[in-house]
């Protein structure tokens, strides 16, 4: 009965964290989505560093590969998102003009 009790609690924190991190994401003015990228990128790094303690802490095979999948996902948000902030950086640099040909 007691682990019924964890899991529920569990899966209602789960929800809510859902829908917060809707909620704030989808209010970021686009001027701080790039620092916002950043951050996050940071937090996963902290999300891999303890989903590999929990993988390697478990007994269970479901709770090991539940631990390698959230390495897996978290390894994905991190890439995904140097990928998203490097397209948006770029999007500021100055282009160079292409220089103009002479006698035409």
């Amino acid at each position: 009965m007691e682990m019924v009790d964890h899991t529920i609690i569990n899966l209602i924190i789960f929800v809510l964290a859902i829908y917060v991190g809707y909620h704030v994401v989808w209010t970021v003015t686009p001027a701080l989505h790039t620092p916002l990228m950043a951050v996050t990128n940071a937090i996963s790094a902290i999300v891999i560093v303890g989903a590999m303690l929990a993988a390697a802490l478990t007994e269970t095979p479901f709770a090991k590969g539940m631990g390698v999948l959230a390495v897996a996902l978290a390894a994905v948000n991190i890439f995904g998102g140097f990928l998203v902030t490097r397209r948006m950086l770029e999007m500021f640099k100055k282009k160079d003009k292409p220089a103009k040909k002479e006698g035409k």
